[in-house]
């Protein structure tokens, strides 16, 4: 009788189990992920190096390559999970915001694939898909945040302060007036000559330097947005000067250059995100986006949640980029909700609320 009722229970488990799979296809990424419940089993990315030569995402080819690669980066995720398409209960894509060309390969192909399938279609903002990246079970970390927390949003194209307050009840208390911290890195880098993407490269070098040899404005934006395209210029003509006066400048003062601008870029998202945290109360504090990957913001936050009482959560580094582990996880809290779109879904360029 024992040995029945556990079978029957195993087998109950695995019929409440739901598998979603994540299409991620903002940028220049393409992604796909399967999600059992809240645990990734799959997360495949395939980078497009083609952008490298360019200094800089090119549209036109990013769209060509998601063409090229989203069959084969599903078929992967889906080998990889060990499960069947039939399994599926559901596919979430990212309808935006991000680049129209990419985003309209994986909108396509999702509702094709859900149609053929015949379960429902999920839609995912790529900026919500990004906080609830916390969320996702991992052996690693099992701590998540509590409601309400708030999370610093930093990417290349987005800076946010958002309080979450729920799953899908986010509020945005502060934002970039022009550019964003993930746009300020790869500019710095590109002026310094420099490969894109030129973020995780000034982080490398700033290593190895001194971030206080250099000094550079710091802008004051009221309230809790942020402005970074002053910066960008300061930065520029500083560099431009320099090298009118010594040919090798940048040669000889790469590393300083490179901890002196990320001190300066991060101590922009520190102060504005500890006036927010002074302004709510709130202490449960994340960090989302790609630029949350930076080594020195990381250790920074670490070192903050110490002096001011924080609970700090910081995401994998697989989880920073664009993925689709963060839109299937998004997908599965949708998927309870049933929360599903239709075929008449097309993607969007930017949020509403930008």
């Amino acid at each position: 009788m024992i040995t029945l009722f556990f079978k029957k229970l195993y087998n109950y488990q695995i019929k409440m189990s739901t598998f979603i799979l994540g299409i991620e296809s903002s940028c220049d990424d393409t992604s796909a992920a399967i999600i059992k419940n809240t645990k990734i089993l799959a997360n495949i990315v395939a980078n497009q190096e083609v952008h490298k030569k360019y200094g800089g995402v090119v549209p036109e080819l990013a769209s060509r390559a998601h063409q090229q690669n989203i069959i084969p980066v599903i078929e992967s995720a889906l080998q990889k999970a060990k499960i069947n398409k039939k399994q599926l209960n559901a596919i979430a894509f990212t309808r935006g915001p991000g680049l129209l060309g990419s985003l309209l390969v994986g909108t396509s192909f999702a509702k094709s694939f859900a149609l053929g399938l015949n379960i429902p279609l999920i839609e995912v903002d790529h900026l919500q898909a990004h906080i609830l990246a916390h969320f996702i079970e991992d052996e690693e970390n099992k701590s998540i945040p509590e409601f309400p927390f708030l999370c610093l949003t930093v990417s290349g194209g987005h800076t946010q302060i958002v309080i979450v307050k729920d799953y899908f009840d986010m509020e945005i208390i502060g934002k970039t007036i022009d550019d964003a911290a993930g746009e300020t890195f790869d500019k710095a880098a590109k002026i310094l000559g420099l490969p894109y993407p030129g973020g995780p490269e000034i982080d490398k070098y700033a290593q190895e330097g001194n971030q206080n040899i250099f000094k550079f404005p710091e802008p004051d934006i009221p309230d809790l947005n942020f402005s970074f395209s002053g910066l960008k210029t300061s930065f520029l003509y500083f560099i431009r000067d320099r090298l009118k006066e010594n040919p090798r400048f940048i040669e000889q003062n790469q590393a300083d250059l490179c901890a002196s601008i990320q001190l300066t870029i991060i101590n922009v998202l520190m102060k504005k995100l500890k006036a927010a945290a002074k302004k709510t109360g709130i202490k449960q504090i994340a960090i989302a986006g790609g630029v949350s990957a930076n080594s020195q913001l990381r250790k920074v936050l670490k070192n903050t949640e110490k002096e001011l009482g924080w609970k700090v959560f910081i995401p994998k580094f697989e989880y920073t980029t664009d993925n689709a582990a963060m839109i299937a996880i998004t997908g599965y809290f949708k998927f309870l909700k049933k929360d599903f779109t239709d075929q008449k879904a097309v993607p969007y360029a930017r949020a509403s609320s930008q």
